[in-house]
C-alpha cells in the first residue's frame, strides 16, 4: 500500500496511476480517491489520488488537524515525496477549497485548478445538508439498501442506474455485521462543528489567487452547495474560465458526464 508521511508522522494514503501531466485528484469532505474511479479511465494523465489524514486507508489524527490549511500541507508534502516540483489539481469540493488555498500559498506548485461544484462562496443549504451526516454512519444496513435509498431520494441526480449508485456505496462505506461504516474517523464532525458558530471567510481571496492559471468549473446544474449566482460571479472574475453546468447533477457530479469531460479535456489542452 503506497504511502508517504505528513510532517506530523502520519502515514497517508495514495495512489499513482497512469504517465503525462500530473494531476492531483482531491475528494470530498468525507470521501477518499475512489470519487474519480469512475473519470479516471477517461483522463490521459498520472492522475495520483490521496486519501486525506482521517479518511479512507490514511491514518486517522488529532481532528483539530482536520483542517483545509493542513491538508493542503500534506499535499505539498506528497509532491515532495513523488518529486514533482509543479501539478495541476482536480478539486472536489473540500479538494477545491484546497486547492484555492494552495493557490493562495504555494501557486508556484500549480498547473492549473480544476474544481468540481465548488467556489468561495458556500450554500447554507447545503452545508445544513453535509451537517446532517457527517460523522454518522447511514441508516441502511446493506449496500444494496444504501443504493436503493439514494435511487429514491437523491432526486437532484437524474438517470443514474443502479449500478453506479452502488459504486459510490461501495467506496464510501465498509459493510459490517453490524450494518454499513462511514469509511473516515467519525471526529471529522468534531472538526466541523467547532467551526460551526465562527464567522465564514472570506475565500474570494483564495480564487483571485487562481489568476493566470488554466481554471475549469463544472458545476452540477441542480447543486444545493455552489449556487448559480456564485459560479456566475467566478466566471465575471474569470471570463477565462472554462465552465459548465452538468444537466441532471445535484452535488457533486460523477465527471465522466459528457459536459463534465469535455470541460477537462479541454482545460487539460491548456497545460499541454
Amino acid at each position: 500500500m503506497p504511502t508517504y508521511q505528513s510532517h506530523d508522522g502520519l502515514a497517508l494514503h495514495y495512489t499513482d496511476q497512469g504517465t503525462g501531466l500530473p494531476v492531483i485528484a482531491l475528494a470530498g469532505l468525507t470521501r477518499n480517491g475512489a470519487d474519480f474511479d469512475h473519470v479516471a479511465p477517461h483522463l490521459p494523465v498520472r492522475l495520483i489520488r490521496p486519501d486525506y489524514r482521517g479518511r479512507g486507508q490514511s491514518d486517522w489524527a488529532d481532528p483539530a488537524t482536520y483542517t483545509v490549511p493542513q491538508e493542503a500541507a500534506d499535499v505539498l508534502a506528497l509532491m515532495d515525496h513523488l518529486g514533482l516540483t509543479r501539478a495541476a489539481i482536480l478539486g472536489t469540493s473540500r479538494g477545491g477549497l484546497i486547492a484555492m488555498m494552495l493557490a493562495a500559498t504555494a501557486k508556484d506548485r500549480l498547473l492549473g485548478v480544476a474544481l468540481n461544484d465548488i467556489g468561495p462562496e458556500i450554500s447554507q443549504q447545503g452545508l445544513d445538508i453535509i451537517m446532517d451526516y457527517v460523522g454518522r454512519n447511514p441508516a441502511q444496513k446493506t449496500y444494496a439498501d444504501a443504493a436503493a435509498f439514494r435511487d429514491t431520494y437523491w432526486t437532484r441526480f437524474d438517470d443514474v442506474p443502479m449500478d453506479r449508485w452502488l459504486a459510490e456505496v461501495r467506496a464510501h462505506y465498509a459493510q459490517t455485521p453490524d450494518g454499513l461504516r462511514i469509511r473516515y474517523d467519525p471526529q471529522l464532525r468534531d472538526a466541523m462543528l467547532a467551526n460551526q458558530d465562527k464567522p465564514a471567510p472570506d475565500l474570494w481571496p483564495l480564487f483571485d489567487a487562481l489568476d493566470g492559471l488554466p481554471v475549469a468549473l463544472i458545476r452540477g446544474a441542480n447543486s444545493d452547495l455552489l449556487t448559480t449566482q456564485t459560479a456566475d460571479e467566478m466566471a465575471r472574475r474569470r471570463p477565462d474560465m472554462i465552465r459548465v453546468d452538468v444537466p441532471g447533477r445535484g452535488h457533486v457530479p460523477f465527471l465522466d458526464e459528457p459536459q463534465a469531460l469535455a470541460a477537462l479535456h479541454a482545460w487539460l489542452e491548456k497545460m499541454q
